[in-house]
């Protein structure tokens, strides 16, 4: 985030009351459904009844990730069987070259490109209308990490490029369409396909509403870009608070809407753009007594239109004697206080270590905005009792994540007490991809049922503001 010495209010609309309702504390809620499928639970992966794949790959070992590449191929070449005509009126001609390669062992020669410049990679070359991927590096960290979802998102997503030159006009595509506009169609497209998958009508895998999407996200997320990166770069692929929008879109609309994506579209509401020259520690700051109390400056004038007293932030260790405790934060009721524990909150608030993420071992920090959105979600708490809406019924967990995300883009202004830096909202998203994430959970810490449906509440309160949270979250 960015501090500023001067702040200017920016109010923001307050919700209306509904029913409550009480649960266990600790349960994930599991009510409602996502994007009009039903919620549901078991491993995603390959269906043992899977036919083998007849497919011509280059260089295909008999690894367990070739296998899996081959089925995806497979599968996606499938879906765009059947998608090409009802959406395009034309038939879809499948892909001329597969091929698998080893960067740790084999010599690459292909499209241009060096074996230095496809390791850890997968990608579409036009001229030679091939997909590649690399089974011996990118393909098993994906799957060890994120689950062989992981792996079918990956193609998927090669795959959708391979469309967007078979459709041309009708995507909107040539050589001057941006790279960020191609990246975002594709990312939509993979999402068209998974509903396709999550609608059982894949031969190959199955895939989970919870932890399936989970997985899918969760790789997404991993293959984003760095902060500070601007979306008009060659090459750029967008925050994953981007690319998750996209893949979303896909996969609650159709094919047809991804091929709508144009660098119009990305331009009204693309959260990628370079920092600011006043980003003092490349957009993180110290989560501490000072930092939070420029976050309830934040908060109050934010909240102030609600005409209800908001809840004082106090470094009490985040526990309420007299209630339930939702640590590193807690909101209290009878004392309407948001009790913090600073050292967790200030351990969470470590910047991401991008180069960890590939190994597993980073200190866990998921950066600033973490921290602070964790002590917004417990304050709004305080700002709904106030006002008689509940706290604890189906819907709060992620009515919380979207006032979070609608108080994101409230202080997104010049002379604001903070802002928020390229690289917050992803900070947010990896919050919210934990399995008992605090900004989706109600105020006895039970949090929405998986990370699609928080990731969506926090991007309708960041782009439709407050009201939008109480319509949508009744």
């Amino acid at each position: 985030m960015r501090r500023r010495l001067v702040a200017v209010a920016a109010a923001m609309s307050v919700l209306g009351a509904s029913a409550c309702s009480t649960e266990i504390q600790g349960e994930i809620r599991s009510e409602g459904t996502i994007a009009g499928l039903p919620i549901t639970h078991f491993e995603s992966g390959m269906k043992p009844s899977a036919p083998q794949p007849e497919l011509t790959i280059e260089n295909v070992s008999n690894t367990e990730d070739d296998r899996l590449a081959a089925a995806a191929i497979a599968d996606v070449s499938a879906f765009w069987a059947e998608q090409f005509p009802q959406h395009f009126d034309q038939p879809f001609e499948p892909v001329g070259k597969l091929m698998s390669y080893d960067s740790n062992t084999d010599k690459i020669d292909v499209c241009g490109a060096t074996t230095a410049d496809v390791a850890m990679n997968a990608f579409y070359c036009p001229p030679e209308d091939l997909v590649a991927w690399d089974r011996g590096t990118l393909l098993p960290l994906l799957r060890e990490k994120f689950g062989p979802m992981a792996v079918v998102t990956v193609l998927g997503h090669e795959f959708g490029h391979a469309v967007q030159y078979r459709l041309g006009p009708k995507a909107g595509v040539d050589q001057q369409t941006s790279t960020i506009v191609k990246e975002q169609q594709a990312d939509c497209f993979t999402g068209a396909y998974f509903r396709w998958i999550a609608e059982e009508r894949s031969q190959y895998f199955d895939v989970s509403t919870s932890e399936g999407l989970n997985q899918v996200l969760a790789s997404l997320f991993f293959i984003r870009d760095s902060p500070g990166q601007s979306h008009a770069a060659d090459g750029a692929h967008g925050t994953a608070f981007d690319r998750t929008y996209a893949f979303q879109l896909g996969f609650e609309a159709d094919a047809a809407k991804c091929a709508t994506i144009d660098q119009a579209d990305v331009d009204a509401r693309i959260t990628e753009r370079p920092f600011d020259p006043d980003d003092a520690g490349m957009g993180d700051i110290t989560v501490n007594d000072q930092t939070l109390g420029l976050l309830q400056q934040s908060l109050d004038e934010s909240f102030a239109g609600a005409g209800v007293p908001g809840p004082k932030i106090v470094n009490q260790g985040g526990s309420c004697p007299g209630g339930v405790s939702t640590p590193p934060a807690s909101y209290c009721e009878d004392t309407n206080t948001v009790t913090v524990d600073m050292a967790a909150l200030a351990e969470l608030g470590q910047p991401i270590d991008r180069e960890a993420e590939f190994t597993g071992q980073g200190s866990g920090g998921l950066g600033d905005f973490a921290a602070f959105a964790e002590v917004v979600s417990r304050y709004v708490q305080g700002i709904q009792v106030g006002l008689n809406v509940p706290v604890d019924n189906a819907n709060a967990g992620l009515r919380t994540a979207c006032l979070v995300g609608a108080w994101t883009a409230a202080i997104d202004h010049p002379g604001a007490a903070l802002r928020p830096s390229p690289g917050d909202l992803d900070e947010a998203i990896a919050e919210l991809m934990l399995p008992r994430s605090l900004i989706s959970a109600d105020v006895n810490g039970h949090p929405a049922v998986n990370g699609f449906a928080r990731i969506e509440a926090l991007r309708l309160g960041y782009f439709d503001g407050s009201g939008a949270c109480s319509s949508k979250y009744p």
